[in-house]
Order: structure tokens, then C-alpha cells, then sequence
């Protein structure tokens, strides 16, 4: 090549055969066929084999489907035009703007805004500062947290994709509640993961049918999925269950994703702990954020916290969240630098106003769903839900639960969502 240097090492030009200025192996010896341009090597061109266009989606594509989002936005129903519309569809506190979140969180953004320091890329896992601030919040005796314990991400969902993805493998399986929030399996069905449905029971005020979630265990379980306060049921499991819980995942070593994004949230006389201040073995993924208790989802923070006190997940799952998060480079800076501020300058008077609103609201809704007949509530404990069961034999007009729904959006402007696994609760 003249005498010229390849990165800062002599390479001396392989002879030409027959003078065709191709060598027989190329210059690595792997097969790979090299032209001398100018003294230069580059590529042979590789003839196409596509002889037309044909794109096609993946198959994670194709396997994906948020039921919730797709009965939402694809709704094609008429409201009735004479009533104005009642969207109970979705667990968005702001959408009627009768649930504000506060000035002083509302304060602690425009302060991070103004300061211009939070602009630019912060590292994949969150600002430090950030995730101790998270980690000063929800630390307690039984279940201690550092910075490094904390992960922040894009939303309680991404977190919960986090988690999935660094438990799972294709062809594993996840135990999920039924009812349960649809993106456990939105999520894993895309990424080849097996979804088992364990029931949870409505004359106990939706517990797990423990006999059952046990009985779907198997070598090839990589998590158990558990929601307190629970969406979409609204109940707040006991400590007495939560531990009963824990002894299954114990027994068969399973680690537990909890989703706890409802924690606090919970009406007077209730308590909720937190799995991770119960467990004494189970290695735990807890996952949470501002958008329900802060009344803030479109802000999209959430966070991972890593309950492993017996170093059951060692380096390697740390590691892997932290991979993981890299693909997205991170939760929003703005929020982040805003979130010391909001996690200890927000009065509790904000809090207990938000449950006392949230309890009145499920108290009117199940007095007065209660005195109609065919219709069973179950009177939520916490959280912004309440499940009702329809009696369909009471309804001779209607074929099933989805045409109820139906006919209530399109006769009076009511949009509820009927649920897609109904197998436990008709």
C-alpha cells in the first residue's frame, strides 16, 4: 500500500491473482474479498437479493398489545350526544382536573427548570443526588436503601419492563394477578415470555388464591408479579397475607417484582406495607414513581429499588438493570432535578386531602352501585379503582359483559372498562 500506514501499523499489499486486483483469502484471511481502489481497500459490492420491497414489522411487533390502550384509543362508540361524557376508562387522576397536584411540586419543577442545570443527559440510572433523595424516602429499618439501590427510569412502566426483562428469558414464564394490570403481559407476551394467570378472590376482598399462584410454579418461573394496593381492584392485602405470600416465593426461590406504584395510597384504618420490609429472604424489585401519589403521570417518573439483603441477586442483576436502563439513557433530567424537592417539601396535608377525595368518591360509587340490582361491588380499600361485577343473567338484553360496556357509552356517555381476563370475577 505503498508504504502507508494502517492504523499506526506497516501493512504491505497482498500480490494480485491473475492481475485481477482480487485477492484469493483477502487480507485477513477469512474469506472476505477486497478490491485495490487507488491504493485503498474496500468491500466488494454483494448483490442484493431482494428483487422487490417487502417490510415487514417483527414479531415483537406483532406479539405486542396493550388491551387497555387498544379498547382507549380505538374506541369507535358514539356518546350519547344529550350527556356530556364520563371517561372512567383509564387511571389518570388529572383528567378531570378535580385532583391538582401541589404548588409545591408544581414549584419544585419550575425551580429545576430555571436553573438550566438539568438540560442535558444525566447518567442512564439517574442523577445520584436523585436516586439518594429516593432512597432517604423509602428506606426503613427492615428494609434499607443507598443510592445504589435505586434505579430511576421513564415511568413506573419502564420499570416494570426493567424488571421483567432482567428476570426472563424467551420461554420463561411470570406468574401475573387476574384480575391485573394488562401491561405485565403487553410486556412479556413481546418478548416470548409466558404469562400464568393466578386468580385473585373477590369474596376476600381480592386476595391471591395462594393454593392456585403455587400451583402454576415451575422450573422455568423467573418472577412473581405482585400489585398492592392493587390495580385494578383497588384492595390493600394485609400484612398476615403479605407474608403468607413471601412463604410461597421462599419455598420455591422466586424473586418478586412488586409493583408498588399505589404504596401509601391507602383509605384511613387500612395499613400497606411494603413486601420488602416483610421479607427476610425473598429478593425483591419494587417499583414505583411520582404519577399516582403526586398526581403526575405525564411527568413519566418512576424508579427500581433493590431489596436484596442476602446478596441473592449479586452483581449480576444490578448490572443487568443497569444495561438495561442505557438503552434509553434515562428518566427525564427535568424531573429528576426536581425530585429532592418534591419528595420532602410536599405537605402531608396534600396527601391525606388526595385519599380523603379518593375514599369519598369509591364510598358514592359503591352505595349507589350497591342498590342496583345485578350489580356487586367490592368495596376498594386504597388505590383509585373499584371492580363491579355483573350478575349477565339480570340482563337478558345484553350478550355479555362487552356489550354492557358498549351500551353504556353509547346510552349514557359512561366509559368504563370491562375486563379482558374474566375468568374469576363475571
Amino acid at each position: 500500500m505503498n508504504d502507508k500506514r494502517v492504523h499506526g501499523k506497516s501493512a504491505i499489499q497482498p500480490k494480485p491473482l491473475n492481475g485481477t486486483g482480487v485477492t484469493g483469502k483477502g487480507m485477513h484471511g477469512n474469506g472476505i474479498h477486497h478490491v485495490n481502489v487507488n491504493g485503498s481497500l474496500y468491500p466488494a459490492k454483494v448483490k442484493s437479493r431482494r428483487q422487490m420491497w417487502d417490510v415487514q414489522p417483527s414479531e415483537m411487533a406483532n406479539n405486542t398489545l396493550n388491551p387497555i390502550r387498544a379498547i382507549v384509543d380505538g374506541m369507535k362508540l358514539t356518546p350519547n350526544p344529550d350527556k356530556p361524557m364520563i371517561a372512567l376508562s383509564i387511571g389518570d387522576p388529572t383528567v378531570f382536573g378535580n385532583l391538582p397536584t401541589d404548588d409545591a411540586v408544581l414549584q419544585a419543577m419550575k425551580d429545576a427548570i430555571d436553573s438550566q442545570k438539568f438540560n442535558g443527559y444525566a447518567p442512564s440510572v439517574g442523577y445520584l443526588q436523585s436516586r439518594q433523595a429516593v432512597a432517604n424516602f423509602y428506606s426503613c429499618p427492615e428494609a434499607p436503601l443507598q443510592a445504589e439501590d435505586v434505579i430511576l427510569t421513564s415511568g413506573c412502566s419502564q420499570a416494570i419492563e426493567l424488571v421483567i426483562n432482567v428476570f426472563c428469558n424467551p420461554g420463561d414464564n411470570i406468574l401475573v394477578p387476574c384480575p391485573g394490570f394488562s401491561l405485565y403481559k403487553t410486556l412479556a407476551v413481546s418478548m416470548g415470555i409466558k404469562v400464568k394467570l393466578y386468580n385473585l378472590l373477590p369474596e376476600k376482598s381480592w386476595e391471591i388464591d395462594l393454593q392456585h399462584m403455587e400451583s402454576l410454579i415451575d422450573e422455568r418461573t423467573s418472577c412473581l408479579i405482585v400489585t398492592n394496593p392493587s390495580n385494578p381492584c383497588g384492595s390493600v392485602f394485609k400484612k398476615e397475607h403479605l407474608q403468607k405470600i413471601l412463604k410461597v416465593a421462599s419455598k420455591h426461590c422466586v424473586p418478586i417484582l412488586a409493583d408498588e406504584i399505589y404504596s401509601d395510597m391507602v383509605f384511613p384504618g387500612c395499613n400497606s406495607s411494603s413486601l420488602a420490609s416483610l421479607s427476610s429472604d425473598v429478593p425483591i424489585l419494587s417499583c414505583g414513581g411520582l404519577a399516582k401519589r403526586w398526581l403526575v403521570p405525564g411527568w413519566r417518573m418512576g424508579w427500581i429499588l433493590i431489596h436484596d439483603r442476602n446478596n441473592i441477586f449479586g452483581s449480576e442483576i444490578r448490572q443487568g438493570l443497569v444495561k438495561l436502563s442505557q438503552r434509553i439513557l434515562g428518566a427525564c433530567t427535568v424531573v429528576q432535578g426536581a425530585l429532592e424537592s418534591i419528595l420532602n417539601n410536599t405537605p402531608e396535608r396534600f396527601y391525606r386531602d388526595t385519599i380523603s377525595f379518593l375514599q369519598s368518591n369509591s364510598e358514592i360509587c359503591f352505595n349507589e352501585l350497591s342498590t342496583v340490582p345485578g350489580l356487586n361491588p367490592v368495596m376498594p380499600s386504597g388505590a383509585m379503582y373499584l371492580m363491579v361485577g355483573i350478575e349477565m343473567e339480570r340482563f337478558p338484553d345484553f350478550k355479555d359483559d362487552v356489550d354492557f360496556t358498549e351500551r353504556l357509552v353509547t346510552e349514557q356517555s359512561v366509559f368504563c372498562l370491562y375486563p379482558r381476563s374474566r375468568s374469576v370475577y363475571k
